[in-house]
């Protein structure tokens, strides 16, 4: 069972998040608070496997309470789930230590899902925070005009290594890649490890970038299928 904490300044949305959690069958909701203060004193307390962190929120807000439980617990995993989606609110909350980044507008099943990618460790962000993300990276290297390093493109990487990047840059999670490519989730894993060794990123946002710049997805974040390996 993975084990939950929910935070949210609305008893109804604490309670609906976890009715639909507990639904699922794999969620154990341990705890519940109402602000910032009361998230950091009961994580402390119940060390949940995920904290659902909602922003703003009295007493203390989202940020602040995710650098003070990850003060303290440095393995936490914290996602957040808010109403906004503005550039201060996600740096900020991925600057805290965020391990992800939803938005209230999406479907259960997603929130669902995002959870339990959380549980395992793996980086999340909502399609339009991932754009936000890109977009941002993208004009602040053309506003600084900061000089690019020589890209080897695409021709370093296989067919199959240039489509997984493509569904990374697209936004999608490693499940997600091995369903649309009928391919296992280890299979799905090795391929995106190579294809960041090979082009020397960090994690998936930089991934997302270098995708956008190599004409892999398209301004709407959709794989470009067939795309140059010699560009």
């Amino acid at each position: 069972m993975i084990r939950v904490l929910v935070v949210n300044d609305q008893a109804l949305v604490r309670a609906g998040v976890g009715l639909l959690l507990r639904s699922a069958g794999d969620f154990e909701v341990v705890g519940e608070a109402g602000d910032g203060h009361d998230a950091v004193r009961l994580a402390e307390r119940l060390h949940p496997d995920v904290v659902l962190m909602d922003l703003r929120m009295p007493r203390v807000d989202g940020i602040e309470a995710t650098r003070r439980i990850l003060d303290r617990q440095p393995g936490a995993r914290i996602l957040v789930l808010t109403t906004f989606a503005e550039d201060a609110d996600i740096y900020g909350a991925l600057g805290a230590g965020a391990i992800g980044y939803l938005v209230k507008d999406g479907a259960p099943e997603e929130l669902i899902d995002a959870v339990r990618r959380a549980a395992r460790g793996e980086p999340l962000l909502a399609p339009p925070v991932l754009a936000r993300i890109v977009h941002r990276a993208i004009a602040d290297h053309d506003r600084e005009r900061r000089p690019t390093p020589p890209d080897p493109g695409l021709r370093l990487l296989s067919p199959r290594e240039r489509e997984v990047l493509a569904l990374v840059g697209a936004g999608l999670s490693n499940a997600e890649i091995g369903d649309r490519l009928h391919l296992g989730v280890t299979t799905v894993k090795t391929h995106v490890s190579a294809t960041m060794e090979k082009l020397d990123l960090r994690n998936r946002v930089q991934a997302a970038v270098v995708a956008h710049r190599l004409g892999l997805v398209d301004d709407d974040f959709n794989p470009v299928s067939d795309p140059d390996p010699t560009g």
